[in-house]
């Protein structure tokens, strides 16, 4: 991957201004972190937190941060239970208002992600890209990206990681200002929460699996691959 692509704007402004729009973001948006981090200790318990390890830049893994939106019910063995029946009707509304994702303003400050790019997958969705899809990782992963102002999580996964391979290859200003402002209205809008007939977004691998695109031997491999990394 050419990473001069996108000019002076990718190479010297977009991390500057990563940095301070995100610390202008958590100053003035402070009063409602406060609030949600109280009603989540409230309603969810502690902790106030969900953190999980996702690959960023260049596939460096690193912890990222969101408001926590699922209870820790267990089933008799110790096990929890399946994402729907832990997703209550206050993490519903987290999630539909994107107030669950506040807490990655830190990780933007940090420099794990930026303001836009390709949203950071799961570890074990990474072992089942191709090597040409994998490439969305020679930049930081966004807030928001392209595939998410084109249909979130109502793409299936080849659409969205073509999409995620088409803004890196020409990241320009404009284009990330057109996208921050379709994510406004997404978020208004609450379009493309989820996918079609599912509580949470479905792995990479399950989706490779449950259309037969992979065998469960490869399913299988992957997964003890991405254990490894994690």
């Amino acid at each position: 991957m050419n990473n001069s692509k996108g000019g002076i704007y990718r190479r010297c402004i977009k991390r500057p201004m990563d940095f301070m729009l995100s610390l202008i973001a958590i100053i003035v948006l402070s009063p409602i972190l406060l609030v949600v981090a109280i009603l989540v200790r409230t309603k969810l318990g502690s902790s106030v937190l969900f953190k999980q390890k996702r690959p960023g830049l260049n596939e460096e893994i690193f912890m990222m941060y969101k408001f926590r939106t699922m209870t820790d019910e267990r089933d008799v063995k110790g096990e929890l239970l399946p994402d729907s029946a832990r997703l209550t009707k206050f993490g519903r509304l987290l999630r539909s208002t994107s107030l669950d994702e506040l807490p990655e303003l830190f990780n933007i400050l940090k420099g794990d992600m930026s303001i836009v790019g390709p949203r950071p997958q799961l570890v074990r969705d990474m072992v089942f890209m191709t090597k040409e899809q994998r490439k969305r990782h020679s930049v930081l992963p966004g807030l928001t990206g392209w595939a998410q102002v084109n249909g979130r999580n109502g793409v299936n996964w080849e659409e969205k990681l073509a999409l995620d391979l088409e803004y890196i290859s020409d990241i320009k200003f404009l284009l990330d200002i057109k996208i921050i402002i379709m994510t406004v209205g997404k978020v208004f809008k609450q379009d493309g929460i989820s996918a079609e007939g599912m509580e949470t977004a479905e792995d990479l691998g399950d989706y490779l699996l449950r259309k037969k695109k992979i065998s469960k031997e490869e399913f299988y491999s992957a997964m003890e691959e991405s254990n490894t990394l994690n």
